[in-house]
């Protein structure tokens, strides 16, 4: 089945999407509900702190594109960065700003577009953004801005979906396999919002191919090793024998080649005139 959806109509979705169900909000419980959502956020997934740099962000004017619900942002807030962060779901954005009056903190927050940025160029020292591009309609468009937006010698530190994963194979499973579609179309109609999209390695570093020093790790996701809680979606009995005795030793054994996330960082190039005149067009005379 063919992606069908315009890309106005799509990033409608995508907000109703997020706006209906802000990221994380199975875990929020209880008058600690934000520090239960960080705590679940951190032991689900214990490389973000590192892939982020938020202990060496003091003093960085750092842009984070999709908050969610702030979880991130309160920490780059807490080391001291001059943090700005932006969302499509205006219901994310009411749960972070809830979350730094709890803590204390002055959030910097806007409702924006990843693919169009409110802000000048060269502004930041880091755009980090964990998990959202890949909803944007043109994810390319979101790391051109992002480009555009950081400082020569910045560095974007993005998180991408990986094509193919546990997760999308699991899907295809389920849903793909007897539809006849492919797995990517079945991340692109089942996996979180509407439209969401998976890319290579060699995908990502062609939409890269502004930046230098290009880096990229596979880990696993929660989802490919079934450690988040089941979503609305999967509460039935045969869902929870499957969470039950899904091997994960065994998954984790065979390597990282099919895990969903890819954490992904690249630095701005510093231009020499010559290189920066190529880039818009003009041509050096020669003599």
């Amino acid at each position: 089945m063919a992606c069908t959806a315009t890309p106005p109509d799509l990033k409608t979705e995508v907000a109703k999407f997020w706006n209906a169900e802000p990221c994380g909000t199975r875990y929020l419980s209880g008058p600690s509900e934000f520090e239960a959502h960080a705590r679940a956020r951190y032991q689900l997934e214990p490389h973000i702190p590192a892939f982020a740099g938020f202990a060496l962000s003091s003093g960085l004017r750092v842009l984070e594109i999709g908050v969610g619900m702030g979880a991130d942002y309160e920490q780059w807030l807490k080391a001291g960065a001059i943090a700005t962060g932006i969302d499509l779901s205006t219901a994310s954005l009411d749960q972070a700003r809830r979350r730094c009056d709890i803590s204390g903190l002055k959030p910097d927050l806007y409702e924006a577009d990843a693919e169009h940025l409110p802000f000048p160029d060269e502004s930041f020292d880091v755009v980090y953004s964990y998990g959202v591009m890949h909803h944007s309609p043109s994810t390319e468009r979101c790391l051109e801005e992002a480009w555009r937006v950081l400082k020569p010698g910045g560095q974007a530190r993005v998180m991408l979906y990986h094509d193919a994963s546990l997760t999308g194979l699991m899907l295809w499973l389920r849903y793909g396999l007897w539809r006849g579609q492919s797995i990517r179309q079945c991340v692109y109609q089942r996996l979180e919002s509407p439209g969401t999209k998976t890319f290579t390695a060699a995908e990502v570093r062609a939409m890269l191919h502004n930046f230098e020093d290009i880096q990229i790790e596979q880990v696993f996701s929660p989802g490919d090793l079934l450690l988040s809680k089941p979503s609305p979606r999967f509460q039935g009995p045969a869902y929870r024998l499957v969470w039950k005795l899904f091997p994960r030793w065994a998954i984790r054994r065979l390597g990282k080649s099919l895990a969903l996330f890819m954490l992904i960082s690249a630095k701005k190039t510093f231009q020499t005139e010559e290189a920066s005149r190529k880039s818009q067009g003009i041509e050096s005379s020669q003599c």
